[in-house]
């Protein structure tokens, strides 16, 4: 992914989206396209015409955070695009050295296995920006079955955009696959040199539609918690709450823990998924030599 064609099609397609009205200027009649004129852009910038037509254009080495800032408050930019930007604005700075790998595999410490397994009463998934499943507990494999059904390191992306099964588990399907959209292309602008990343991004555009569409559209999302509805093939329906809990250790690693209200019908439906997935591992025991 190239950072200065990023930043071009990002600040392009989020002037596009602004009216006149909405950040208090005049609007003089009909447009050609839709969204701000770069001119009143740079207006509420306070750079020139020239400057951020040049920034639009992806030359943005040597900005300044302060301008930065500027264009984030005249795009009305929110938390995740802002950082998005910034992001992009770093990733085109000279390297100071060739940028390196990352191991095709993560390794999961044995300490971070142990707390998520000593997570009984509650789901919790351990995932990378890349939307990999790098390792969960017995009741989030119960939970995302699914997902996890034949692969040894699922892929929350892969199986949102390449599984038809997604649709019966995510009641609100387009809702989560924007967010998980979002949440890789804020990935990219983080790590444009990512391979593994811009692999994943190149394969789903290539095998679905819908993808590329949500991709091309620019948005950003933070992956840090929030609501989901599933419908599981045994329980039912449930609403969970989900927190990203990051660990220190390993930055690009993040714990997702998933709870239901308290006396709830998701948190019987949680408790029953519980029961069954402790049964099931019992009868796996006793069946194994």
């Amino acid at each position: 992914m190239d950072a200065r064609s990023e930043i071009r099609e990002f600040l392009t397609s989020r002037r596009g989206r602004l009216k006149a009205a909405d950040v208090g200027l005049p609007d003089y009649g009909a447009r050609r396209v839709p969204g701000l004129r770069r001119e009143e852009v740079a207006v509420l910038a306070g750079v020139s015409v020239p400057y951020y037509t040049r920034l639009e254009r992806g030359d943005v080495a040597g900005v300044s955070d302060s301008v930065l800032d500027a264009l984030a408050r005249a795009l009305r930019l929110d938390d995740a695009e802002r950082a998005h930007l910034f992001d992009l604005a770093r990733a085109v700075q000279p390297l100071a050295s060739p940028p390196r790998r990352g191991p095709a595999r993560q390794a999961v410490r044995p300490a971070v296995q142990q707390i998520i397994d000593a997570m009984t009463a509650v789901p919790a998934v351990l995932g990378n920006e890349r939307q990999d499943f790098v390792a969960a507990n017995a009741l989030a494999r119960a939970l995302f079955q699914d997902v996890f059904d034949g692969q040894d390191r699922p892929n929350s992306a892969r199986f949102i955009f390449l599984d038809p099964r997604a649709r019966d588990l995510y009641p609100d399907w387009e809702s989560v696959a924007r967010d998980v959209v979002g949440a890789l292309r804020s990935a990219a602008g983080r790590k444009p040199r990512d391979r593994a990343l811009s692999d994943l991004v190149g394969e789903l555009s290539t095998r679905s539609e819908e993808f590329r569409q949500f991709w091309a559209r620019h948005d950003v999302r933070f992956h840090s918690g929030g609501v989901k509805r599933l419908h599981h093939p045994q329980v039912g329906d449930m609403e969970l709450r989900y927190e990203g809990l990051d660990v220190v250790a390993d930055t690009d690693l993040t714990i997702y823990v998933y709870t239901a209200e308290p006396g709830s019908r998701s948190a019987d439906a949680l408790g029953l998924l519980s029961t069954l997935a402790a049964t099931a591992a019992a009868e796996q025991s006793t069946r194994t030599p």
